[in-house]
């Protein structure tokens, strides 16, 4: 269990994992998208699956655990800044995977974990290689929330490292050696 000292293995456990995949995930689709690397796009999207299961047991996690207290006495708008950025956190990661498959399902793409279809792409039977949209207003909805979303989470991420060291190097408190499990 959490405490104001100590984070549990749980906790901890799904913390790093979406952080770690998240930003794997984020740096491979932004290469993607500059570069056209086709050949990336299932393994981005398997990937993607998978830590949305992850993501879907944090939520609940922390729906049942609450927020983990702070360790100390901060000002009102430093309580309100981790406040939002850790809901931005919360919601984004678990709206990406969401855009993500909207956008790829609806532009008639499909998607799948490593080779398991989960959507079926539809194929355009005049043009071999091409597909032809489920709804290409919900393609374009999907497609550019995955991108303002991914934005807002890079934001989100680099505040949530710059109040970790803050915590760490300024304050001298234990929030980001709670989070390493010390």
């Amino acid at each position: 269990m959490d405490t104001q000292s100590h984070l549990g293995l749980t906790s901890r456990s799904l913390h790093w994992s979406i952080a770690i995949g998240f930003i794997a995930l984020s740096l491979i689709g932004i290469y993607m998208a500059n570069t056209e690397t086709f050949s990336l796009y299932p393994i981005h999207k398997s990937t993607g699956i998978i830590l949305f299961v992850v993501i879907l047991l944090r939520v609940c996690w922390r729906l049942k655990q609450g927020w983990p207290a702070p360790v100390g006495q901060y000002q009102k708008i430093e309580q309100l800044l981790a406040k939002l950025t850790h809901w931005i956190l919360l919601l984004g990661t678990l709206a990406m995977p969401i855009t993500g498959m909207l956008y790829s399902g609806m532009s008639g793409h499909g998607f799948g974990i490593f080779g398991l279809t989960l959507v079926k792409s539809n194929d355009d039977p005049e043009q071999p290689g091409e597909v032809i949209p489920y709804n290409e207003l919900l393609s374009a909805i999907g497609e550019q929330s995955h991108e303002i979303i991914g934005y807002a989470l890079v934001v989100a991420i680099v505040l949530h490292i710059v109040g970790a060291c803050k915590h760490h190097l300024l304050d001298k408190d234990r929030t980001l050696l709670r989070m390493l499990g010390k």
